[in-house]
């Protein structure tokens, strides 16, 4: 069962990574001791082009009937005792 949940959430962040083209376009440099400065590295990112769109469907939906019981003996708790 693990295994299967594990499978699970791991599966969508090995598409979203195999969807991508990712090429480094300049290396990363790092900052001085002082810590001042540096430079990010900068990618040029290619995702894969996803269409998105609608329809109207029908569903069924159950209802539900809720029988109260009768009224209750007591004085009825509403929080502000």
């Amino acid at each position: 069962m693990k295994k299967l949940i594990m499978t699970a959430l791991v599966a969508p962040f090995v598409m979203a990574l195999a969807a991508c083209d990712v090429d480094q376009t300049k290396e990363a440099e790092l900052p001085e001791v002082e810590v001042k400065g540096g430079q990010a590295p900068e990618f040029d990112v290619e995702t894969a082009d996803v269409d998105v769109g609608t329809k109207t469907t029908t569903v069924e939906v159950p209802t539900v009937d809720v029988d109260m019981p009768g009224d209750a003996e007591g004085k009825p708790v509403t929080g502000d005792e």
